[in-house]
């Protein structure tokens, strides 16, 4: 069973960063994109960043642009989104999942996830 195990998350001052990591098991990335989606509470989940497994495509909601990047280390099976100047809108809990598209990065269509790990902005 496909195994994705999302950290790094935690308490953080506004203007902060963090890098979440997120580490896929029994799984071959060929194929599939890997994406960061968050949930704030009472809100619906929604996509931050997807990433190609094959290529170095990548897409970025407009709201993490310029602040937020994800990269891919194949040898280690693992997913990184490295998050700055952050913002009290994007407390949420992180989670990552594997899909079949970086280019439509909507959780709607990703199969496999992680349990998530939460991410606090505040002072």
């Amino acid at each position: 069973q496909v195994q994705l195990v999302e950290s790094g998350g935690g308490l953080v001052q506004p203007g902060g960063s963090l890098r979440l990591s997120c580490v896929v098991s029994r799984f071959t990335f060929e194929g599939y994109a890997i994406g960061w989606f968050r949930q704030a509470p009472g809100k619906e989940r929604e996509a931050v960043s997807c990433i190609s497994s094959s290529t170095a495509n990548t897409y970025y909601a407009d709201s993490v642009k310029g602040r937020f990047t994800i990269s891919k280390d194949g040898a280690k099976n693992t997913i990184y989104l490295q998050m700055n100047s952050l913002n009290s809108d994007d407390t949420a809990v992180y989670y990552c999942a594997a899909g079949p598209s970086w280019q439509y990065c909507s959780p709607s269509i990703y199969d496999y996830w992680g349990q998530g790990t939460e991410v606090t902005v505040s002072s």
